[in-house]
């Protein structure tokens, strides 16, 4: 896996990834994003300081997330995708299944206080290495 950090896919589940902090930061400083396009640094290039990415650059690009760094806005996204439930987790769970069977995975962030999910578009995760 490029980047310096190697996700650990599920073995019963194939769009399941999952990172520990520490590889999810490793993660994180791998990107760079320039005119609104996510991608991984190469060595020995230049990036300007405003090329960064974030917990929040990166979620103008994931399709949901459950974070406690960036606001992910679980109410709003369930009812996007025309869902009711009763918990935040049930939520979760229908925003997490609703993308999953439409070409995205889910990342899953170990070892934080707090859950730490993101769905990412399949392209995007293969494009960023996590595939």
């Amino acid at each position: 896996m490029r980047g310096g950090y190697t996700a650990r896919v599920s073995d019963e589940r194939r769009d399941v990834i999952t990172l520990s902090a520490g590889q999810w930061d490793a993660f994180l400083d791998s990107l760079f994003e320039r005119d609104e396009r996510l991608d991984l640094r190469q060595e020995g290039e230049s990036y300007r300081r405003d090329e960064a990415v974030d917990a929040y650059v990166l979620s103008g690009h994931a399709e949901a997330l459950r974070s406690a760094d960036v606001d992910g806005d679980v109410w709003g996204t369930l009812e996007d995708i025309e869902e009711t439930a009763d918990t935040e987790d049930e939520a979760w769970e229908k925003i997490v299944a609703f993308y999953l069977g439409r070409e995205c995975v889910l990342v899953r962030v170990e070892d934080t206080e707090e859950p730490e999910e993101w769905v990412l578009g399949r392209e995007l995760a293969r494009r960023l290495g996590l595939l």
